[in-house]
């Protein structure tokens, strides 16, 4: 990515961020968190990338990507009014699970380390 597709980028996921929080009336689309984005070099496509905690299965991960893909021209033409861009990139929207991944990971170390490390199978 180029340095400007990487301010463009910045940019824009801080507008989509804020529209998310402040404007966005979907009761589909809450809690989210964007990731990352990535913004074509020819700036016609962005990829939104987010995670949520507040979803718990496919159903709910289903439902936030509806939500989202809804609401995708509404943010595009907001953002628009206030970045000065020639070209506002389309808006596509990707669940990133690195979150939940995450947070899963350190769930399951810390019942290592409260374990002490011992399989209970084995003789002491």
């Amino acid at each position: 990515m180029s340095r400007r597709t990487e301010r463009i980028g910045h940019e824009l996921m801080q507008e989509v961020a804020r529209l998310l929080r402040e404007e966005v009336t979907d009761p589909r689309i809450a809690l989210v968190t964007l990731t990352r984005i990535d913004v074509s070099p020819d700036l016609r496509n962005a990829i939104v990338y987010y995670s949520a905690f507040s979803a718990e299965g496919d159903e709910d991960i289903e439902s936030l990507q509806e939500g989202l893909d809804s609401a995708a021209s509404f943010l595009r033409r907001r953002a628009a009014r206030v970045m000065t861009m020639k070209r506002m990139p389309e808006l596509r929207f990707r669940y990133d699970p690195s979150l939940s991944l995450g947070s899963r990971t350190l769930d399951l170390l810390r019942e290592i380390s409260e374990d002490g490390g011992h399989d209970e199978t084995e003789p002491t």
